[in-house]
């Protein structure tokens, strides 16, 4: 199986875009949380394939499903920050709806991790 086969994977890169319109759209005002979505929702696919690459070690696996996670909620609070900035120029639909998007992957990442935690 190659790691581009996990849905959870994919939905990540697909966040990544996403987080791309959105971070197009902020103010020069807010760059520093614009530097910190992009780091943040850029790390999900890469923490994925670097633990899926270790998978042989369920226990190194799951450490990096976790880690994962974290930028995944990391990425949600960054969102968060935005809707709530005086600076903000971006519609609230808007940063719900990726907000939702990494809910599901944090949601998928858990389960994930569960899983595997159950073969430790």
């Amino acid at each position: 199986m190659d790691v581009g086969q996990l849905r959870v994977y994919q939905q990540a890169l697909d966040a990544c875009r996403q987080i791309e319109n959105i971070a197009q759209q902020l103010p020069k005002d807010l760059f520093d949380v614009k530097r910190q979505i992009f780091r943040s929702s850029r790390a999900i696919a890469p923490i994925i394939a670097e633990g899926f690459g270790r998978k042989r070690s369920q226990k190194e696996f799951h450490r990096f499903v976790i880690e994962a996670m974290s930028s995944s909620d990391e990425t949600i609070t960054h969102l968060r920050i935005i809707a709530r900035s005086r600076f903000n120029t971006i519609s609230i639909k808007q940063l719900k709806e990726a907000a939702e998007t990494f809910k599901s992957i944090s949601r998928q990442l858990n389960t994930l991790s569960s899983k595997v935690r159950e073969n430790i």
